[in-house]
């Protein structure tokens, strides 16, 4: 069945179901123009009727949707703890989103997004920053030495990840997660990502392991390459153990 326009289908679902809130937006796929036959509708909702904010899925109209709700006040502390973990989902939602419903708010939310995107993710400070240079050694020394194509195979995704990551970090990008990874790296610099999308390709097409391995080591190099000799975590009198 065709659905039905999803921008006039988000307005209808405002006008349902929040009738009063002070502002809504249309985000996604739907408004970048990457609609595909699973997409969804994402819908922002700030209300100054709602205590805390919250989130939920559900079906409207044929279209799968997923309502995101905030009060006048709990937006911003999303937009700060995107910017710890360097994923600026919510900012991402509302700079690209179209204004279904609006009291008056929508531009100054709108401004605090753009500048919180502009300004991009916290800064990694030194203790942060060899403990992931560290850990990213550690995935690659596993893909490196493993002889199990099982292993390596989920192996190279977790490393995947953990690059894509160090990399943004270092350079004060935003990061991704699933399809944002390489949407991500494509902001950053279409070049490389289409190095790491080459790379990790090869390998799970041929099992060629080398231009995983190059790619990552680069991207260590400037940091001295990888890390092991005199790394350290928490209290010389703990025990750190990892699974």
């Amino acid at each position: 069945m065709k659905r039905r326009d999803p921008f006039k289908t988000a307005q209808s679902f405002i006008k349902e179901n929040y009738p009063e809130c002070e502002g809504a937006l249309l985000a996604g796929s739907t408004v970048r123009g990457q609609t595909t036959s699973t997409s969804d509708l994402d819908i922002v909702v700030f209300s100054g009727k709602v205590a805390y904010a919250f989130r939920k899925s559900l079906t409207y109209n044929g279209w799968p949707v997923e309502v995101f709700v905030y009060n006048l006040n709990s937006y911003r502390d999303f937009f700060k703890s995107d910017a710890d973990r360097g994923r600026a989902c919510l900012q991402r939602m509302v700079k690209e989103g179209k204004i279904l419903a609006d009291s008056g708010l929508i531009t100054r939310i709108k401004k605090e997004a753009e500048e919180s995107l502009n300004a991009g993710p916290a800064e990694w400070d030194e203790p942060m920053l060899r403990m992931k240079q560290y850990f990213l050694t550690d995935l690659l020394d596993d893909f490196t030495g493993s002889d199990d194509r099982g292993e390596g195979i989920f192996i190279a995704g977790s490393l995947g990840e953990a690059v894509h990551e160090f990399l943004l970090r270092t350079n004060g990008k935003w990061i991704g997660a699933s399809k944002w990874i390489v949407r991500s790296l494509n902001e950053y610099d279409e070049s490389m990502a289409k190095h790491f999308i080459n790379a990790f390709d090869t390998y799970y097409r041929t099992g060629e392991k080398g231009e995983v391995i190059s790619f990552v080591e680069d991207v260590l190099e400037p940091f001295g390459g990888r890390l092991f000799e005199g790394f350290s975590i928490g209290k010389e009198q703990e025990i750190y153990r990892r699974c």
